[in-house]
């Protein structure tokens, strides 16, 4: 899947084109709108904090580090064992682990709380009232939806793609 951008001006286009998208066979989960608080979004598929936050991103950090950190640990463990206890291969796996866990449960804390990075690009064009409309669409089928949005709404404007797109419902 690839995550498609589209900048339009106001509701009523976002909603065209949403209804254009649904014709097209992409389902409702796939379709995203990101706006600004002063913007209503009746009727259409609002984003949700997966789309709008840092989550995924810092959760991936998360788990990468704190994975890290507790395999870290576990081989020092298992190096220098403390006193009188005897550390085997299963600790290192459990601190790793453990460490994951950690790690990804701290950073999704965070993340849930910042801005989502790959959209910083859109930031200054939501602020001014326009509509982030995001659309995971097969890559087969990607120009294809390109053209159906051009074709009805000239004035919607493609903002690139996501290489890859994880798919969350």
């Amino acid at each position: 899947m690839r995550r498609l951008y589209f900048l339009v001006p106001d509701a009523a286009m976002a909603k065209a084109i949403v209804d254009d998208l649904l014709r097209a066979r992409i389902t409702w989960r796939h379709i995203h709108v990101l706006a600004n608080h002063s913007v209503t979004l009746e009727q259409l598929p609002e984003a949700s904090l997966l789309q709008s936050s840092d989550v995924i991103h810092a959760l991936e950090r998360g788990v990468t580090l704190g994975g890290a950190t507790g395999a870290f640990l576990g081989l020092v463990a298992l190096v220098f064992p403390p006193a009188g206890l005897t550390i085997a291969g299963g600790a290192v796996v459990a601190m790793t682990l453990a460490g994951a866990g950690f790690g990804a449960w701290t950073a999704a804390m965070i993340g849930v709380a910042e801005p989502n990075s790959l959209l910083a690009r859109f930031r200054d064009a939501i602020r001014d009232g326009q509509l982030l409309l995001m659309a995971d669409v097969p890559v087969s089928r990607e120009h294809e939806i390109e053209e159906l949005v051009k074709q009805h709404f000239p004035q919607a404007d493609l903002r690139g793609a996501e290489p890859t797109t994880p798919i969350f419902p």
